[in-house]
């Protein structure tokens, strides 16, 4: 479920096809994302997502490998404020973004809530403690 602030000139989220594992969020207003910086973008889109969900904000590979523009973000469950994208251009060119254009996307993934128990000793696994870099290039 979605509920648009009309205000903001919010915008319906939308997958280009219909297996597209993400619904792309729209910029409602132009804005420059100038080289080297980053931004904030309040969407006015409020999702009420289904139970045992997470939605998660994944950059598009279009602006990431063009643009060297990126953006993450996780909605909970039982959020149901205004999204708010926080982007970031990493390259060395400004980018321009026009009302309507492509942002992030939101992927909605079933999710598992486990209890948080501490121990003293966690048994591990085939790596133990060999960690990053353990198994070479």
């Amino acid at each position: 479920k979605v509920q648009l602030d009309a205000d903001r000139g919010a915008l319906l989220p939308v997958r280009a096809h219909a297996t597209d594992a993400g619904a792309d969020i729209l910029t409602p207003r132009s804005f420059l994302l100038p080289a080297r910086s980053s931004a904030i973008i309040r969407t006015g889109v409020h999702v009420e997502l289904p139970p045992e969900t997470v939605g998660m904000l994944k950059s598009k590979s279009g602006l990431n490998i063009f643009h060297d523009i990126v953006g993450e973000g996780v909605i909970d469950e039982g959020f149901t404020n205004e999204i708010v994208v926080k982007l970031y251009n990493l390259g060395d060119e400004p980018y321009q973004f026009e009302r309507g254009d492509k942002i992030i996307q939101l992927v909605v993934m079933q999710v598992y809530y486990p209890a948080i128990k501490q121990v003293d000793e966690i048994s591990g696994g085939e790596r133990g403690e060999a960690g990053y870099g353990s198994t070479g290039r």
